[in-house]
């Protein structure tokens, strides 16, 4: 390893890239601690900007955009006229600089071990009628029973804590990998999670049509609006999207593909945000060899919008 290598390798070890988002730009990006875990740190600023730290402090995605990387592309993201040299000296002013994020509440309980996700999944009810979680989703959100049943016979939707149903993310064995809790009165995830996608299959076997909105309510209110289609996997990438999304998306797209007419439908919300998704998705599709379609819900921001038209009124 020459002198230059040296540098390289000292910066990437000793800069947090937390420490630059708090203290490099202005405004400064703020840490949503409530949707953070230790392995996905959630910073905002202006309206809409979003930019998750994984990977120790080592690693970023924005999740508006492609963007993503490690220190020296985070510095280059906050400020593009930058020369690489120019992005060392800056870097250099960062080694050994802890992010406030060191002293979240999470991080007391980082010699505590946790129980593995698919354990706390298997150890939360499942989705019955009748149930706070049951009523939540049908009465406030409208969706119907029909689609519930198949949620539940998916074992994509359980009941969590206080009402809130949890909604599983899995990865490529078919294990829970992240959990989203979405209630009346909460927004969250479970801690320690890794986000690939939300899925509702509408038939076993061959699916040719995958259907990707934000949010899981807003992929069943999609099912819900179209009748539960035994065509279409329907999915949801529970907000931004990851790398870890994105690969699940090609998994899923490599499976579809193999079926004649394979189809990705972007029902992203029918906004700026929701827009860009679809851009990245028709990206993925293209990439894939599979046709695409954008889906934009016209009555309403989301799909859950369209199918209960009150709720966006409020």
């Amino acid at each position: 390893m020459d002198g230059r290598d040296g540098v390289l390798e000292l910066l990437r070890n000793g800069v947090n890239c937390a420490a630059l988002l708090e203290r490099l730009s202005s405004p400064p990006w703020r840490l949503d601690s409530k949707q953070s875990t230790r392995r996905a740190l959630k910073y905002r600023r202006g309206p809409g900007e979003v930019v998750i730290v994984s990977h120790n402090g080592r690693g970023w995605w924005d999740t508006q955009s492609s963007a993503k990387g490690d220190i020296f592309d985070l510095v280059r993201f906050l400020d593009p006229g930058l020369t690489f040299g120019q992005v060392k000296q800056v870097l250099c002013d960062f080694v050994g600089v802890a992010p406030t994020c060191s002293a979240a509440p999470w991080d007391e309980k980082r010699g505590v071990p946790e129980r593995p996700l698919p354990d706390r999944w298997k150890a939360r009810p499942r989705l019955r009628a009748g149930s706070r979680a049951w009523s939540y989703l049908t009465v406030v959100r409208h969706l119907p029973p029909t689609v519930l049943l198949a949620a539940k016979a998916a074992d994509c939707v359980r009941e969590g804590a206080y009402g809130s149903p949890w909604f599983a993310h899995r990865d490529e064995t078919g294990r829970v990998s992240h959990i989203e809790i979405r209630g009346a009165d909460f927004k969250g995830s479970v801690r320690g999670g890794r986000k690939t996608l939300f899925c509702l299959p509408g038939a076993p076997g061959a699916l040719p049509r995958l259907a990707i909105t934000e949010a899981p309510i807003d992929a069943l209110s999609l099912a819900a609006l179209e009748g539960i289609r035994a065509d279409t996997l329907y999915a949801a990438t529970g907000g931004g999207m990851g790398p870890g999304t994105e690969e699940a998306i090609a998994r899923a797209l490599a499976v579809v593909a193999a079926s004649p007419g394979a189809l990705l439908v972007s029902g992203t919300d029918a906004n700026v945000a929701g827009d860009r998704y679809a851009r990245r998705h028709a990206e993925i599709a293209l990439a894939a060899g599979v046709a695409f379609q954008r889906l934009r819900p016209a009555e309403g921001a989301d799909w859950n919008e369209v199918l209960c038209p009150r709720r966006g009124a409020r």
